[in-house]
């Protein structure tokens, strides 16, 4: 039994989501039958970045088991071939038989961006914000978010999730071309963690916020008190290390 590593980047923009869901497109089901096609085996895979609808990646990371002795090379650009065009596998290799895409990740590092332009090239990947942003005032509320949080108040609520701790290694913002893009890195990633990140970050950039809110919202664990949820089309899962 092998266990392959695939890094795949994907456009969210037509699929619910990472995960399988019956009679919904994802990027799961496509990837699986494609597996199945260039294979001839149902094989379980193991995802480190579960995308929600609309999300992009540029690196996500699946593995799977599997008895088949088709050469790396093909499982690169066999899967290309059955695959969409808006899913690629970047890469494809053997790995040890412990290594899991998921539990095995040291971090992850997700991309946001914000256009204060509505653009027509590059819509996909980018929100538009039609409201002007004080980007001293982000900058200096992002640095309250970096360490280890309980952040409970920036996540959707999960009653499954056993807690809601994260150690955010960095965070910046720059201001690139038109855009204001935060680069965001953790050891895990709540629900729509980035999302509410973004959405706080916005109104402090609104003056709706001080900068020194933050540790209260975060101290609070109260949903309510964050920002609200922005849009999935601005966030690209860009790497995940191991």
């Amino acid at each position: 039994m092998r266990n392959i590593k695939l890094i795949i980047e994907y456009d969210g923009t037509n699929y619910h989501g990472w995960q399988f869901q019956p009679e919904r497109r994802t990027v799961q089901s496509e990837l699986e039958k494609a597996l199945l096609q260039l294979t001839q085996e149902q094989v379980k895979l193991y995802c480190a970045g579960r995308t929600d609808t609309g999300v992009h990646a540029l690196g996500n990371v699946v593995n799977f088991n599997t008895e088949s002795k088709l050469a790396l090379t093909i499982f690169e650009k066999g899967l290309n071939r059955f695959l969409p065009l808006d899913i690629r596998i970047i890469k494809a290799e053997e790995v040890a038989a412990d290594f899991h895409a998921r539990f095995s990740a040291k971090y992850r590092k997700y991309r946001y961006v914000i256009s204060p332009i509505r653009h027509a090239i590059g819509r996909r990947y980018q929100w538009y914000c039609r409201y002007q942003l004080n980007f001293e005032l982000i900058q200096q509320a992002s640095q309250y978010l970096i360490g280890e949080h309980d952040f409970q108040a920036f996540s959707k609520a999960d009653p499954q999730q056993p807690h809601y701790l994260s150690d955010v290694v960095a965070l910046t913002w720059e201001q690139k071309d038109d855009c204001f893009v935060m680069e965001i890195t953790a050891n895990r990633f709540l629900h729509n963690m980035v999302r509410i990140i973004v959405g706080t970050m916005v109104e402090v950039g609104r003056g709706n916020l001080n900068p020194e809110q933050i540790p209260e919202i975060l101290a609070s664990r109260n949903r309510k008190l964050a920002g609200k949820t922005v849009p999935p089309n601005g966030l690209i899962l860009v790497e995940v290390g191991y």
